[in-house]
């Protein structure tokens, strides 16, 4: 990974949808030079997608908040049933197994508080496997660089 790469991948961070000519005039490179190292990232993997990014209030998304969740067991068998049980709530946007106080750390995307309490009580709250959960709820995000 070299400083042109790194810049080829910054570039389409920000816009993924830049066209391989303006690419190549932001990174210093012939069209053709550019196209080669992108289709390269894609060939070995360090770029595995494109995606779009959206405006989570006009998807009817007001609510953000970051969940940690404490298992009462520390076994793998735990882990796969919580796993198993978040798995298909759309609600849950990200889910990180971390080390620390807690087992789980989610991202939970609803409309609105009462929608996440909904999901908070009825999905969360029906789990066996869940001792603990912490909300954090997002006020306000002045840096958000996921693609």
């Amino acid at each position: 990974m070299d400083d042109l790469n790194r810049k080829i991948l910054r570039e389409l961070t920000r816009n993924g949808r830049i066209s391989n000519l303006e690419l190549a005039d932001r990174v210093g490179l012939s069209p053709s030079a550019c196209l080669r190292r992108v289709q390269e990232l894609e060939r070995s993997g360090v770029i595995t997608g494109y995606r779009a990014v959206l405006d989570p209030v006009k998807k009817g998304i007001g609510f953000t908040a970051y969940v940690t969740v404490g298992l009462n067991a520390h076994t793998k068998a735990a882990q796969e049933a919580f796993e198993a049980a978040i798995a298909h709530s759309p609600e849950v946007v990200e889910c990180h197994n971390i080390t620390g106080s807690w087992e789980y750390l989610m991202r939970i995307e609803a409309a609105d508080l009462a929608a996440y309490k909904a999901f908070h009580t009825e999905v969360l709250g029906t789990v066996p496997q869940v001792s603990a959960i912490t909300s954090y709820v997002v006020m306000a995000s002045p840096k958000d660089d996921r693609a």
